[in-house]
């Protein structure tokens, strides 16, 4: 299920930026604002982080099994969760085809460590999230759709802004 609704607001995201230029999608609105293309970078340094942290934890002898999250609230932009270090964006000018590749890296990263595991495994072990605390491996893979939903809202705001 969340395979498809993953590819879905991803399909929504590379949509929303299609036959744009470059330069249009590296303008920032704002200093204090992201660039389209940093919203891009955040939501493939995310879902590589999220990757690799599964794939370790799947990885390990022991891992601590945890309650599921209310993950859903992920999609609010009512309250603001600043970017941990490691999936704040570049400040490089990136084009829109350099990242398209980066973004389908990650997205098979991710599957790749899906793929690896087994429902029980998903279920066993966790991970810890900045704002969730210790999240279920099993909800780490919809986080990502919801989380790009999220910056999905972000990315045509950003977008509006650039007429």
């Amino acid at each position: 299920m969340f395979k498809e609704d993953n590819a879905k607001i991803r399909n929504q995201i590379l949509q929303a930026v299609e036959g744009m230029t470059d330069e249009k999608l590296n303008q920032k609105p704002s200093e204090e604002e992201w660039s389209a293309i940093q919203i891009l970078d955040h939501l493939q340094l995310m879902e590589k982080t999220i990757a690799k942290g599964v794939s370790r934890e799947l990885e390990k002898e022991k891992s601590e099994k945890a309650l599921k999250k209310p993950i859903a609230l992920t999609v609010s932009r009512s309250f603001k969760v600043d970017a941990p270090k490691h999936v704040i964006p570049t400040d490089e000018f990136v084009t829109l085809e350099e990242m398209k590749k980066r973004l389908n890296a990650s997205h098979n990263l991710l599957y790749e460590a899906y793929g690896k595991a087994t429902p029980e495994q998903l279920k066993q072990k966790s991970m810890p999230h900045p704002v969730f605390g210790k999240v279920p491996l099993v909800q780490w893979f919809p986080f990502v759709g919801l989380h790009e939903k999220r910056h999905f809202k972000q990315l045509e705001k950003t977008l509006s802004k650039l007429d």
